[in-house]
């Protein structure tokens, strides 16, 4: 087999920003990506700082980047595009959780969910589009939720943050069809081994307890008896970003064990 048909579907030549690339589905995301050929520039708010064999080996490049700030936004664009010499691919992950109801959030913490989830993908994408035009199209493909197609009720703050970032993918895929942008979702849930799903457990008095509740809710989760891997999401990933998915855009992929479907079977 060669290298080529090994790594299909090639990104040789591409160049990709992914935010929130440090850990979890970003990681994964960026990894897989360049495995597949792509020259990766990752952005996170808590990088991992020094490369890894694994980022060497890929030529994957890290930077800081709050994506609540546009300066700093701008200029992880910016960098990569220079050394890349363009920009094909956009992956906007970065994100954070809120478990919390309506009466206890504050306005600081409305604010960073937002800011984080939705203000962050509308500054990476508006620092990103002339670059993509110019290519004569690309990908961008927006993490969202199963919360953002099917509101729920311990986390309502980031439910309402990835709903809004469904309808402004939805809108960017619209307005840009005519620039051969694609833009799509990718809805997932739940996922483990991510900062944000780790962070739930470890605030929870019985870890195993929460983890197989959370398992329970998603109906081939509970099956398969585990979360969804970071690999898995970042598989979607790549479908979206490659010639496969030449005629996607505006779609919404749910990666959740059919967690958005509704109430599971009982299972008896």
């Amino acid at each position: 087999m060669t290298q080529q048909a090994a790594r299909f579907p090639d990104l040789t030549d591409r160049i990709a920003v992914i935010t929130g690339g440090a850990t979890g589905i970003g990681r994964a995301t960026a990894v897989l990506l360049a495995e597949h050929g792509a020259k990766v520039f990752v952005g996170d708010f808590d990088p991992v700082g020094t490369a890894t064999e694994e980022t060497t080996r890929l030529g994957i490049t890290e930077l800081r980047c709050d994506v609540r700030v546009e300066a700093d936004v701008k200029a992880l664009i910016d960098q990569a595009v220079s050394a890349g010499s363009g920009l094909d691919i956009l992956v906007n992950n970065a994100g954070i959780g809120m478990v919390k109801p309506i009466t206890d959030v504050s306005e600081e913490e409305w604010d960073a969910c937002l800011d984080t989830n939705l203000k962050g993908a509308f500054l990476a994408t508006k620092h990103a589009i002339p670059h993509l035009r110019s290519r004569g199209g690309g990908s961008i493909v927006n993490m969202a939720s199963n919360a953002g197609i099917l509101p729920r009720a311990h986390d309502p703050v980031y439910s309402t943050s990835k709903g809004a970032l469904v309808a402004f993918t939805k809108s960017i895929a619209l307005c840009h069809s005519i620039d051969r942008i694609r833009v799509n979702a990718v809805c997932p849930g739940p996922v483990g081994d991510t900062r944000m799903m780790n962070s739930d457990l470890d605030k929870a008095i019985d870890r195993a307890a929460i983890s197989n509740q959370i398992i329970a809710a998603s109906p081939i989760a509970r099956v398969a008896g585990r979360m969804i891997s970071p690999r898995e999401v970042a598989e979607a990933v790549l479908y979206l970003v490659c010639d496969a998915s030449a005629m996607v855009t505006g779609t919404c992929i749910a990666i959740d064990g059919g967690k958005s479907l509704g109430v599971p079977p009982s299972g008896d």
